[in-house]
C-alpha cells in the first residue's frame, strides 16, 4: 500500500472517528468572502460582510451571519465552526494591491491560528487574481520570504505548512470563480501535487464582486457534495 493511500485512510478513519464521537469541527483560512463582522478570528481582521472594509456604498443581499456559506454547513449539515480566520482583502501571498506589503495579513502569516480542527477550508486567491500579483515559479521546498511575495511559491508553501501544522485534519481548498487563468490553474496542480482536494466553483452569483445569498448558498451546496 503506498504511503498516499495509506495517508488517505487515516484521514478518511480520522474524520469518521469525529463524526461518531461529535460533531466534525472546521476553520476556514480565508479573506472577503468568509468574513462576517463579529465571527472573526482574531476579531481586528477586517470584515467585508457586516464590516467597514468595501465602504458604505456596497451593494449585497448577504445581512445575516445565517446566510454565509459556513454557517450554513452548520445549520444544514450539522457541522461546528472552530476558528475563522477570514480577513477582507488578503492575499495568498505577501504582495497585495498596488504591490503594498500584505504580510502582515496574508494567508501564509495567518496559518498558525486554526485552532484544533478536524476539517480546514483554504479559500482564498480571489485577491491575488484581482491584484495581478505576480505569479512566480511553481516551488515546492527552500522557499525564502522573498519567495512568498510571488502566488505559485506562497501557495506552495502555504499547502506544505498546512499539512505539517494540521496533520490529523482533512484539508480542502476552494478555489472561486472567475479568477486568473494562472491563478486558477495553479492552485489545481499543487493541490494535485500535496494531495490535497481541490473544490472549483462553478457558476456563483455575485453582487460586489461578493457571493450573494444564492451565491452563498451554491458555495455551501458544492462545498458539501466535495466532502461527503
Amino acid at each position: 500500500m503506498s504511503y498516499s493511500t495509506r495517508y488517505g485512510l487515516l484521514l478518511c478513519f480520522l474524520t469518521l472517528s469525529s463524526v461518531v464521537m461529535g460533531q466534525v469541527r472546521f476553520s476556514i483560512l480565508g479573506d472577503s468572502y468568509s468574513t462576517f463582522g463579529g465571527y472573526v478570528t482574531p476579531e481586528t481582521n477586517l470584515s467585508w460582510y457586516n464590516g467597514t472594509d468595501g465602504g458604505d456604498k456596497k451593494v449585497n443581499d448577504v445581512k445575516l451571519v445565517e446566510q454565509t456559506w459556513w454557517h450554513l454547513l452548520t445549520t444544514q449539515h450539522g457541522m461546528q465552526l472552530d476558528t475563522n480566520n477570514s480577513y477582507s482583502g488578503s492575499t495568498v501571498c505577501h504582495t497585495g494591491y498596488r504591490k503594498q506589503d500584505f504580510s502582515d495579513r496574508s494567508f501564509i502569516t495567518r496559518i498558525h491560528r486554526l485552532g484544533n480542527p478536524d476539517v480546514i477550508f483554504v479559500f482564498g486567491g480571489t485577491n491575488d487574481s484581482w491584484a495581478h500579483v505576480p505569479v512566480g515559479e511553481f516551488q515546492f521546498g527552500g522557499w525564502s520570504k522573498q519567495d512568498l511575495y510571488a502566488f505559485r511559491p506562497a501557495f506552495c508553501y502555504l499547502m506544505s505548512q498546512l499539512r505539517e501544522l494540521y496533520p490529523e485534519a482533512r484539508i480542502y481548498n476552494i478555489t472561486n470563480t472567475e479568477l486568473s487563468e494562472e491563478v486558477t490553474d495553479s492552485m489545481e496542480r499543487i493541490c494535485s501535487y500535496y494531495g490535497i482536494r481541490n473544490i472549483r466553483l462553478q457558476n456563483i452569483d455575485k453582487q460586489w464582486g461578493h457571493p450573494s445569498i444564492a451565491g452563498m448558498k451554491s458555495i455551501c451546496e458544492q462545498v458539501w457534495e466535495a466532502i461527503q
